[in-house]
């Protein structure tokens, strides 16, 4: 136990003038965002100049966030799908010619070391089934359907049944190597970190347009991966969160 504390601190930082880095190596910076398949189905969103969502004194988001389990079965539009996804991971503007990103979400170095997947059952418009984000172009590329998609990813959600029932599911996954191509062993520590503040960009963005979100840290991690297809090692799950319509409680 005290030792997994360790990965809590900073000592490392005072190793980092000396640390073998990709950046130091003078190695080609990381892809900023995952591929899509050549064939692949692609999605534009609504861009966030053209989106009305999420109008609301940001004092009262605040105030109102807490982790919600109990949703509707109501249909997002893809406005608010778009407004969600433009909060966790949206793109301000490209950097170092193109090199790297500044996102509605800090994240050290510009580094940004995830993809986000989203599992959709009811959104307007979009066929259930599993969808990555590209950030980039403000688009979702469409990878596969599954109609027991909800059931599996309740199960390896440890059970948690409620995480299926959503209207969607974010699922981040991180890609190490963007991280530690700048900051070697630091990496994984800020990874960490970054990955909480898109969740919590979620949770304020959920309140802004009426739904609801609960962060999901306990799942199976090799079950998780499997579903995504995933390889385990150079990308892996590292948060989840469903997301739905509150229930008519008048």
């Amino acid at each position: 136990m005290k030792e997994n504390r360790q990965f809590l601190k900073a000592d490392e930082w005072l190793n980092f003038a000396d640390m073998d880095t990709g950046q130091k190596r003078k190695e080609p910076m990381p892809p900023l965002q995952k591929p899509c398949p050549a064939d692949a189905r692609l999605i534009d969103l609504v861009a966030f100049n053209d989106n009305p969502l999420g109008d609301i004194p940001l004092r009262d988001a605040i105030n109102a966030r807490k982790s919600r389990r109990k949703y509707s079965d109501a249909t997002l539009s893809l406005a608010e799908l778009s407004f969600l996804l433009w909060s966790t991971q949206g793109l301000q503007a490209l950097l170092a010619g193109g090199k790297a990103t500044r996102r509605t979400v800090p994240s050290g170095g510009a580094r940004h070391a995830f993809e986000s997947y989203l599992l959709i059952n009811r959104v307007e418009g979009i066929e259930p089934g599993l969808y990555r984000y590209q950030p980039l172009e403000h688009q979702l590329c469409f990878l596969r359907g599954d109609p027991e998609f909800p059931e599996r990813i309740s199960e390896a959600c440890l059970g948690q049944t409620f995480v299926g029932k959503g209207a969607l599911v974010f699922i981040w996954s991180t890609i190490p190597e963007r991280a530690e191509w700048r900051y070697g062993v630091v990496a994984h520590k800020m990874i960490a970190m970054d990955v909480g503040h898109v969740c919590q960009n979620l949770y304020l963005a959920c309140e802004a347009i009426g739904a609801g979100t609960c962060a999901i840290g306990a799942y199976d991690q090799a079950k998780i991966d499997a579903l995504l297809q995933m390889d385990g090692e150079d990308e892996y799950v590292i948060y989840a969160a469903p997301v739905g319509k509150l229930p008519d409680v008048s």
